[in-house]
């Protein structure tokens, strides 16, 4: 008989981490898994530590493939699961679990009948556990049977990890995780927000998040790698396509919705990194989201608050020296209202 839930874990030059991740899957209080570990083409002896685990646990098997990154070493995973699984999860092979992970969010969907669950994430330091302030809003209390158009900070709920699946709903969905760019979960976690009927939201962590310290960090990390903002800007961009292909009159409701997100968090985290950035950093940054403004439609920023529309104002009209001055003034406020705060 299928195992109830299959887990896809890609596993890419992560020697250092994999045995503490693995360890805490074959931990899990819900045993009844398998796990397909997919080594995206490792030059380290990740494969090692997976074949060990494969050696002693049969719910642990190993595929092997030619490095092809995150998102193509996911969809291998899942085209490798047995046939007939109810449940389907992602794991990064450099975070960890709680025991009690699995447990819960099957239990909860067996007794909601609800697309999928979601749940918390904690940050893992050397230091220990901190919350996930990505995770914060759409995961401040428990929602069961819920839906992005009544709790609309789940639009923000991008990560692919601290989510189990109704494997009928993902395989229907049709959303494969886009190859060849970072941030790959957006494109396929925000649709499924949009597609489901409904969602179990909770408030307890299942997942832990690792933050790679001192020179180990990981390419999502480095904040003014050109490379990651271009491919965050075309993650939004994949986003937005599917959702204008959608025909149904509600997906313009929501592409109005993630748009409006777009322009409230996710483009502005980029600010904070530009005063930081070189020129070139500053030309990717001008290029690419003004490309992703004229397309949601400059218009819109009527709307927004003083500061935000400043801003996006001088993306626009390439005045990024005047962008930097702004951003770097908006720094020293925020740093002095901190430290009034902690006083």
């Amino acid at each position: 008989m299928a195992p109830r839930l299959s887990l896809v874990v890609p596993i890419y030059n992560v020697e250092r981490y994999l045995g503490e991740c693995l360890d805490s899957i074959a931990a899990q209080t819900f045993e009844d898994f398998e796990c397909v570990m997919v080594d995206d083409g490792s030059t380290d002896d990740g494969p090692v530590i997976a074949k060990a685990h494969a050696a002693r646990d049969p719910r642990f098997r190993l595929v092997q493939q030619e490095n092809k990154g995150l998102g193509a070493a996911r969809n291998t995973g899942w085209r490798h699961l047995t046939p007939g699984t109810e449940y389907l999860a992602f794991v990064d092979s450099d975070d960890t679990l709680p025991p009690h992970a699995y447990e819960l969010m099957i239990r909860t969907l067996d007794e909601t009948g609800s697309d999928f669950a979601a749940g918390n994430a904690m940050r893992l330091r050397t230091t220990g556990l901190t919350p996930s302030h990505a995770h914060r809003r759409p995961f401040r209390e428990t929602r069961l049977r819920t839906h992005v158009s009544e709790l609309p900070a789940l639009v923000t709920d991008r990560t692919a990890w601290n989510k189990v699946y109704r494997r009928s709903f993902f395989d229907a969905a049709d959303i494969r995780y886009p190859e060849g760019i970072l941030y790959e979960d957006a494109p396929v976690s925000v649709p499924h927000h949009f597609l489901a009927e409904r969602v179990d939201v909770l408030a307890d962590p299942i997942y832990h998040w690792r933050v790679r310290e001192g020179g180990d960090l990981s390419i999502t990390q480095k904040k003014t790698d050109p490379r990651g903002l271009i491919d965050r800007v075309r993650s939004m961009e994949l986003v937005r396509e599917w959702l204008i292909a959608r025909p149904e009159p509600e997906f313009a409701v929501h592409l109005r919705a993630y748009d409006l997100n777009c322009l409230v968090e996710e483009i502005p985290m980029f600010f904070w990194s530009i005063p930081d950035g070189d020129r070139a950093y500053w030309e990717v940054y001008q290029r690419h989201v003004s490309r992703l403004l004229h397309a949601i439609g400059p218009d819109r920023l009527a709307a927004l608050n003083p500061q935000l529309r400043l801003k996006y104002r001088l993306t626009l009209g390439d005045h990024m020296n005047r962008f930097i001055a702004v951003q770097r003034l908006h720094r020293v406020v925020r740093r002095t209202r901190q430290a009034a705060v902690r006083r």
